[in-house]
């Protein structure tokens, strides 16, 4: 089973659509300075994986998650980060990208702990979980992209109406039959599809009138071109690392995506599978630069396409904190303590233990 898994997703990053380089050596200077934004992300990220590990262990008695990623208190300004980031870089290229959790069958330690330095005991591991965080509350986030995209859709509705009314029907069909066609074929249900140039029409005041409808009528469809889903969030350079990793263990990877009301998750196998089809991006992934992950290519996946396994999560409570770098410089973060996630044990089984 376990070669079959490790072929298949050898054979998935082969077929993708993009190159991924397998053979990928991790080397670079370690940064020089860490930041507030990436020490509260850090403790975001922690407290999330609490929050996974946690709950795993508090609804099954038959399997059991531990912590397993790297993790530590140092970072860029401290005076050993320089050791630590090369130890890691040669960890990176040595066994790939380690998962965040793994998930073991009690029946295979009984009261004893996994030797996690031990390769034998990682193969025992029956999942593994990459987990990630997100600062955003999944259903605040929808009602919200709900009602900006029906307010646009009914501007759209609007603005077409006058467009294709008198004077400026006319005017449109006389100017432009290619634009005139595409909104008079146009439908609520089509607005999504509409894309045309912006024309210069300035030499009579109904022409720039005109000119200025069809400018409102582009930037509300451009609100319905934009994307409107929260998403799983595996690194387009992680792809290779966690490959290595599996090729290493054969053991099954999950992403598993922590918002600060639900979490979700879908496996690495699909993750592969969604992005080989380029019909569904757009709709169901992007491919962006991360603003706040270093400008990194990030794959943002519709968390719709995974199964909700956290259904709800108390609120954290969080503080502000403070850490003092070696030569002096200070930086206030925000640290996560507490909180509860609830989950779906069913749900759990089926696209994780049993998948």
């Amino acid at each position: 089973m376990k070669k079959m898994y490790k072929d298949e997703i050898k054979t998935l990053i082969r077929n993708l659509p993009f190159k991924v380089d397998t053979d990928i050596e991790i080397a670079g200077r370690p940064p020089s300075i860490a930041s507030s934004s990436f020490l509260t992300n850090k403790q975001q990220g922690d407290w999330a994986e609490k929050i996974v590990c946690t709950a795993i262990n508090q609804n099954f008695s038959d399997y059991f998650a531990v912590e397993y990623g790297r993790s530590s208190s140092i970072s860029a300004g401290d005076e050993q980060f320089s050791d630590f980031y090369k130890r890691y870089q040669n960890e990176l290229n040595e066994i790939g990208k380690k998962p965040d959790l793994l998930i073991f069958r009690r029946r295979d330690f009984g009261h004893a702990q996994p030797d996690l330095e031990n390769d034998s005991h990682i193969e025992k591991a029956i999942a593994a979980l990459e987990v990630r965080s997100s600062s955003f509350l999944v259903e605040k986030y929808n009602s919200f992209m709900g009602g900006k995209r029906k307010n646009a859709i009914s501007e759209c509705t609007r603005l077409l109406q006058s467009i294709l009314s008198e004077p400026y029907n006319s005017l449109l069909k006389n100017k432009n039959e290619n634009i005139y066609g595409m909104l008079h074929d146009a439908t609520p249900s089509t607005f999504h599809d509409l894309d045309f140039r912006l024309p210069s029409w300035s030499v009579t005041a109904e022409l720039r009138e005109l000119k200025n409808l069809l400018r409102e009528l582009k930037d509300n469809i451009k609100i319905l071109h934009g994307r409107d889903f929260l998403s799983v969030t595996p690194k387009m350079e992680d792809l290779a690392l966690v490959n290595r990793w599996i090729q290493k263990y054969g053991v099954r990877h999950h992403y598993l995506q922590v918002f600060f009301d639900k979490a979700y998750v879908i496996s690495f196998r699909e993750i592969l599978k969604l992005v080989s089809n380029h019909q569904n991006e757009e709709s169901f992934f992007s491919i962006e630069r991360d603003v706040k992950n270093q400008q990194k290519t990030t794959i943002k996946i519709n968390v719709k396409i995974g199964s909700e396994v956290i259904g709800r999560i108390d609120m954290p409570d969080h503080a502000s904190e403070m850490k003092k770098l070696d030569r002096g410089r200070l930086l206030f973060y925000v640290k996560f303590e507490g909180g509860k996630g609830y989950l779906d044990k069913k749900v759990f089984l089926k696209d994780v233990i049993n998948a």
